[in-house]
């Protein structure tokens, strides 16, 4: 499990671009074969990504550095599948999982473990600690709470699928989801916004090989870029904007933990304040 530290925002302008990409950016979570996660000091969330065999079940462990006896013993999870089908398995209990589909497993849940149905399958894992126990809940993506934004001429038409939100599936920290932009719009989250009270990261998939995006972080009038790949991820700070454009149309995960879990709870930036 890689380690990521929290940053104060006045040492952005001081980072080199590859101490940038090494405290927000992980790049190399998906490998066949095994389970990888990433633990970031900003609001204490593991990330991760399994790449299960087709018949085979891989197994999420308890890395030495949670000093859990099992990985949900205070965390809750969220199971997102990026690519092809899978199953999970958890407490005795078995799901399958489409593309767009988002497990939730409530603390305490235990001997999790990932198989993939379809080749090249693949699952976005995010945790948060839990200071209470939810049921676990399957939400397909054709039942997340969908909503369009944007438009053509900005070139940010998409539609943004909650699938773990206040009043619907509930949760102690997590806030999760999925955005999807139509073909020819590539701004994502764009007006850009702020929210102090919670950690934000992004995990972009559905973007092809020969493609790349460019996400904006920092202060709104201080903005640095990370170049981001297919299956790439990134963690934005508090008191960070994320946003970011592409080459071509892509998806993304982005999960939430922190002080509440309003949506809607954002300090809107106007775009001719970025700089």
């Amino acid at each position: 499990m890689k380690i990521q530290h929290a940053t104060h925002p006045d040492d952005l302008a001081s980072l080199s671009g590859q101490e940038l990409r090494s405290r927000f950016l992980n790049e190399e979570l998906f490998v066949p074969g095994e389970v990888r996660l990433s633990y970031t000091h900003h609001d204490r969330m593991v990330l991760g990504g399994a790449v299960p065999a087709v018949g085979e079940w891989l197994e999420l462990s308890s890395p030495a550095e949670l000093r859990a006896e099992y990985f949900c013993e205070r965390r809750e999870l969220a199971v997102v599948a990026v690519a092809g089908a899978s199953r999970v398995r958890a407490d005795g209990q078995e799901w399958g999982l489409a593309k767009g589909d988002v497990l939730y497993l409530g603390r305490g849940a235990k001997d999790i473990s990932f198989s993939a149905t379809e080749p090249d399958s693949a699952l976005f894992l995010a945790s948060a600690l839990a200071h209470v126990t939810h049921p676990h809940v399957l939400v397909t993506l054709a039942d997340a709470d969908a909503t369009a934004a944007g438009e053509t001429e900005t070139a940010n038409r998409r539609t943004i699928y909650k699938h773990l939100q206040p009043g619907g599936v509930p949760t102690a920290q997590l806030v999760l989801g999925i955005t999807a932009l139509e073909p020819g719009s590539v701004w994502n989250s764009m007006p850009p916004h702020l929210h102090d009270r919670r950690t934000e990261a992004y995990l972009y998939f559905d973007l092809p090989e020969s493609h790349r995006i460019q996400h904006f972080m920092g202060r709104p009038d201080e903005l640095r870029t990370l170049t981001m790949s297919n299956l790439n991820l990134v963690v934005s700070p508090s008191w960070s904007v994320h946003f970011g454009a592409g080459t071509s149309s892509y998806a993304f995960v982005w999960v939430m933990a922190g002080e509440n879990q309003a949506f809607a709870d954002m300090d809107q930036v106007a775009i001719t304040d970025l700089c």
